[in-house]
């Protein structure tokens, strides 16, 4: 799926980097027919998606792409994570299912009603999810065929102040939060996105956003898959109204880029 209607698009990297940005949670793009079953009013939608979107984490990803000495595979989903969450287990496993935001949310960030309650989630996850999963495990496998290794870095933001839906919001909310995983999430790949990020204010692990997205078929079982999930928060680039600062996207980008820089090839 590369044409120009795809819902997620896979922009090549140099044949020899083993990273993969991904930005899963840029779109506020939602289809007529998906829009149809969220019972939110035009104007509570978009205020629900200023919300949940992670605005403009797509362009501090491409500007890392142009600024990297090897330019990186960037993943970009290009529909709101309102249609689907592919970062969610679509099962029992996922604890979000708590407050109503599994693989297919039923609740917004403040906890109301999104979907109906009898809304079934099966056709958005085998129409969306599944193909959106089976894609990126198969961009982590082309890049482990080609050199041996993959690092999927995840592109996320987050906003200052927690929102009711979060279920670890009451801890410390760090410049840039860089979520890891105890199997994927290696020393040396943290410590460069340390030493990348460092001229923002600082960085903490785990707070208040933990883990990192791994394809599930190479999840806990490869360590060839690296992973690490960038959480920006959100007053470090967009200015009151929520318009992205130029200067600010920029500099992010460049940090993004020497944590891609920083890696081994």
């Amino acid at each position: 799926m590369t044409d120009g209607t795809a819902p997620f698009l896979l922009h090549p990297g140099d044949p020899g980097s083993p990273v993969i940005l991904h930005v899963p949670h840029a779109s506020r793009v939602i289809p007529a027919d998906v829009r149809a079953g969220i019972v939110l009013d035009d104007r509570a939608l978009e205020a629900e998606l200023d919300h949940i979107t992670d605005a403009w984490t797509d362009r501090i990803a491409a500007a890392a792409a142009v600024a990297a000495r090897v330019r990186p595979w960037r993943f970009v989903n290009r529909l709101s994570r309102l249609v689907v969450d592919p970062e969610r287990f679509p099962d029992e496993r996922e604890e979000m299912l708590a407050v109503g935001m599994g693989a297919v949310y039923t609740r917004t960030t403040h906890r109301e009603v999104l979907r109906p309650a009898d809304a079934d989630p099966r056709p958005l996850i085998e129409r969306y999810f599944h193909p959106y999963a089976e894609a990126m495990t198969a961009a982590v496998a082309e890049r482990l065929d080609a050199v041996g290794r993959a690092v999927v870095v995840d592109v996320h933001s987050y906003p200052a102040r927690a929102l009711p839906y979060e279920l670890h919001g009451d801890g410390p909310r760090p410049p840039v939060c860089l979520g890891t995983d105890a199997f994927h999430t290696s020393g040396p790949l943290l410590d460069a996105a340390r030493r990348a990020f460092a001229g923002f204010g600082g960085t903490e692990p785990d707070t208040p956003f933990a883990g990192a997205y791994v394809p599930l078929r190479y999840y806990g079982r490869d360590a060839r898959v690296g992973a690490l999930m960038v959480e920006i928060r959100r007053d470090l680039y967009l200015d009151e109204r929520g318009a992205p600062r130029d200067a600010a996207v920029g500099a992010l980008g460049r940090a993004l880029a020497g944590l891609v820089d920083r890696l081994p090839l």
